[in-house]
């Protein structure tokens, strides 16, 4: 606990485990046992399954703040209780991650924002990366046109210019009350004081073991003396990282992107192979952007536009299952899973097609049309597979959980989501020289060459390749949900690809299968994403017979483990229908373990 820390009730994750049993909100129990289609696929869990609620969400009254790191959240529950808004507390938690989810939270990536103030319209913030401005089409390709494997994964190559510092700094100046150096103190605290790793930290940070035993710059901070990982109990202190967080206090982005900073990035850059330069750095500017937005059973969606792909597929997705009573067909029965398996099918394979709005023109309203919807479902077959490779792009008939994201709310109502990353765990896999910042591999989300997919299987197309200053299509889909004018739910989670549908699901769990946030979060989830053709489950989502049902309608399955992290708050009850005593619910998924919901 960092000194003067103030200690939060939260919730972290654990509790009870009921395997094979997924507990609805009106406390019935239904069977949710591993699929027996998968049962030898050797990425299936066995007999065990995802965790399911079992406990109420966190309340709060003054505000809640739900991320992937407990002290991320203590931090944002400290903001909010000095008196800053939703977007101060954001950037505080977005600044603490850097340090205490070095995995995914960073200073060396980008992301999104979605802030929706209590009174007014919802704006989004993209400090996405951009591609250096040496960057070409076919720099992961070799003479014959191949992409080389790991080029665009692995190493100062993959690197794209980083937005991060430039997105928060300027979501605080526009929308924030309070100083930078305040935001920043609890960060830069952690930082140079260092926090005593739990469990959980030392899973997440052992994912990066390898990568840095090679980096020496890596290795001091991250493996002990002798080169084994860290462990439980050992207090990890990052004291290059605290003195860049302190640069940004005191000088703002021109602490990153100027000076010292940028200069040691470069000279690693350099160093590496890679392709920045200072006017790469001292270029990049964020974007303010209008929301995607998107109506669905009376609820307003404020969602990510391009160049995310995650928006566009979150509300195509809910225009196609508007058109069928999803409560009626029930919670993961063979209806219901066939209307939501073919309405992914058909977005994913229409959010090939997009890119970044700066170069190529998006057919978003096209997408989004209610009567494009209507087309798609009635070339819904009820009872039958639709073949992937029978749907076209915008014809009717690559990304994990390698990023993190978070939720906040104030006593004012104003709710911001927040979805960034280092694109796979610790990017590219090094430290840029004595700044202590782990650096992105987002050039591996353009298209390293049309018609390929990226490291999670989308394929690529040509409005997503790569040149200079672009910024490459993401699935993050950083969400929040409107009624009447007001904020209700904020969600969003990391899982690359699989962004969208668990963003789906949670929202399906609350409006309508009427569940409580927790458990909307806990759902197990379902993924399809056009190419590769089988189904995603997670184990345990859906019954043998429902699996057994589904095979006959021409349906195959692939099992793995518990994919993606969402973080979701609920206004004025646990459930939409269900009043509480206090004004804000969080929930924090228990799919990772250092999660937690904080309320003011």
């Amino acid at each position: 606990m960092v000194a003067g820390l103030r200690r939060f009730p939260s919730r972290r994750a654990g509790g009870l485990l009921l395997a094979g049993v997924l507990l609805l909100s009106d406390g019935v129990a239904c069977a949710a046992a591993v699929p027996a289609a998968v049962q030898d696929d050797p990425l299936a869990f066995g007999g065990t399954s995802v965790p399911v609620a079992s406990a109420p969400p966190v309340g709060g009254h003054e505000g809640m703040v739900v991320s992937a790191q407990t002290l991320a959240s203590q931090v944002g529950a400290r903001i909010l209780h000095e008196g800053g808004n939703a977007v101060d507390a954001a950037v505080a938690v977005g600044y603490a991650l850097a340090v205490v989810y070095p995995a995914a939270g960073n200073l060396g990536g980008g992301g999104f924002m979605t802030l929706r103030p209590a009174n007014g319209p919802a704006v989004f913030l993209d400090f996405r990366e951009h591609a250096p401005a040496a960057a070409t089409a076919t720099m992961f390709q070799d003479a014959k046109g191949n992409v080389i494997p790991g080029l665009s994964t692995k190493g100062w190559k993959a690197v794209a210019i980083p937005g991060t510092v430039a997105g928060l700094e300027l979501a605080r100046q526009r929308w924030g009350h309070l100083s930078r150096k305040q935001v920043m103190a609890p960060a830069i605290a952690l930082a140079r004081d260092g926090f005593v790793l739990a469990p959980g930290d030392v899973e997440l940070i052992s994912h990066g073991n390898d990568d840095f035993r090679r980096d020496p710059v890596a290795r001091r901070s991250f493996l002990r003396r002798d080169g084994s990982g860290l462990q439980v109990g050992d207090r990890l202190v990052q004291p290059e990282l605290a003195r860049v967080l302190e640069r940004i206090s005191r000088k703002g982005t021109d602490g990153f992107y100027e000076g010292k900073t940028a200069r040691e990035i470069v000279r690693a850059s350099r160093k590496g192979g890679g392709l920045l330069t200072r006017a790469d750095l001292s270029g990049y500017k964020p974007r303010i952007l209008p929301p995607l937005t998107c109506e669905y059973r009376g609820y307003h969606i404020d969602t990510a536009p391009p160049p995310s792909g995650g928006g566009v597929a979150l509300c195509e997705m809910l225009n196609i299952l508007s058109g069928y009573d999803m409560h009626r067909l029930g919670l993961y029965t063979v209806p219901a899973v066939q209307r939501e398996v073919e309405a992914m099918r058909h977005a994913y394979a229409d959010r090939q097609d997009l890119g970044d709005p700066a170069f190529v023109s998006n057919p978003v309203d096209h997408l989004l049309d209610v009567n494009y919807a209507r087309q798609v479902r009635a070339a819904i077959p009820n009872a039958r597979a639709v073949p992937s490779a029978a749907v076209r792009p915008g014809v009717a008939g690559n990304e994990g959980q390698e990023t993190t994201h978070y939720s906040v709310m104030d006593r004012d109502g104003n709710a911001v989501a927040v979805t960034y990353t280092l694109n796979g765990w610790f990017g590219a896999g090094m430290v840029a020289g004595r700044t202590g910042v782990f650096m992105n591999d987002e050039m591996d989300d353009f298209s390293t060459r049309p018609g390929a997919p990226n490291m999670f299987g989308i394929i690529g197309s040509k409005a997503n390749e790569i040149a200079p200053g672009k910024t490459p299509l993401s699935s993050m889909t950083p969400t929040v949900i409107s009624r009447n004018g007001k904020p209700v739910m904020v969600i969003g989670s990391p899982g690359g690809s699989r962004i969208p549908t668990i963003v789906l699901t949670s929202v399906l769990g609350v409006i309508d299968y009427g569940l409580d946030i927790q458990h909307a979060v806990d759902l197990p989830r379902i993924h399809e994403q056009w190419q590769p053709e089988p189904v995603q489950v997670e184990a345990g989502a859906l019954t043998p017979g429902v699996i057994a049902k589904l095979q006959r309608e021409g349906y195959s399955f692939r099992a793995y483990p518990h994919w993606g992290v969402a973080e979701g708050i609920l206004v004025g009850g646990p459930s939409l229908n269900t009043p509480g005593s206090d004004r804000y619910y969080g929930g924090a998924d228990r799919r990772h373990s250092t999660s937690a919901a904080v309320g003011e």
